[in-house]
């Protein structure tokens, strides 16, 4: 437990999950003292201890296992309802913190008006999601992901201004994530693969692995900051001010 809990936690190997904690992170502290903050699909809650300082509230629908959520259960939820009809007056929250959400909802057009509504006039969002993404959380998975230009234009046109979109590392380090993923699945024995393939496969999986699971992953780390593009990001970080 105590290394699996490590390797969730390293910047090598879950850096998705650990740039995202450090940016949400850097958000929360940037808010005053008393803002009345909601976190739209909060799930677990996570993210309440950097919110201390805030009037911090929860919206999630509550309807998933808890083998499905990060902290193998929901933390406490305020607003157990529809992610685009919570039982709010317009124009009430300072902000809004909706994390890896987004791609789980059947109308998220819907979302970012309804986002939109219940922020107050120069509120801020503080928005992520994948750019692509395995199935996960079945079976509330609507969409792979969402690109720059998503975000440009349906937060533009949901009523926001400053839409800053940045990218959750780059191509570098999405490569570095499928070897992780690579390796992990097809560890020996674990595909139900005949006897005798497996007996082959093990020998080559045991060579392969410390190349694919750590050395380049090591490579991939130092090589993203060269990819100027990051057309392969595993998701975006997104700002938003509700004008």
């Amino acid at each position: 437990m105590a290394l699996k809990s490590w390797l969730k936690a390293s910047p090598l190997f879950a850096f998705n999950l650990v740039n995202r904690d450090r940016w949400v992170a850097a958000q929360a502290a940037s808010l005053p003292a008393g803002a009345r903050v909601l976190d739209m699909g909060a799930g677990s809650c996570p993210y309440r201890p950097l919110f201390a300082h805030c009037r911090y509230e929860t919206q999630d629908f509550a309807g998933l296992g808890d083998d499905q959520l990060r902290h193998g259960g929901y933390g406490r939820i305020d607003y157990r309802c529809d992610i685009a009809g919570v039982p709010v007056a317009d124009a009430v929250f300072d902000a809004i913190l909706c994390t890896e959400a987004l791609e789980h909802v059947r109308e998220p057009i819907k979302v970012v008006q309804e986002m939109a509504r219940i922020l107050k006039p120069g509120g801020r969002l503080m928005l992520t999601a994948p750019l692509g993404s395995g199935i996960h959380q079945e079976p509330y998975h609507y969409y792979g992901g969402y690109t720059p230009y998503w975000y440009h234009d349906f937060l533009g046109a949901a009523g926001f201004a400053q839409i800053r979109v940045e990218p959750n590392a780059g191509s570098f380090r999405f490569y570095a994530q499928e070897s992780i993923r690579f390796v992990q699945t097809t560890r020996p024995f674990k595909l139900g693969m005949p006897l005798p393939v497996e007996l082959l496969w093990s020998p080559l999986w045991a060579l392969l692995a410390p190349l694919l699971g750590l050395a380049l992953p090591l490579a991939c780390s130092y090589l993203d900051r060269f990819d100027r593009e990051k057309r392969f990001t595993v998701g975006y970080h997104v700002t938003a001010v509700k004008r």
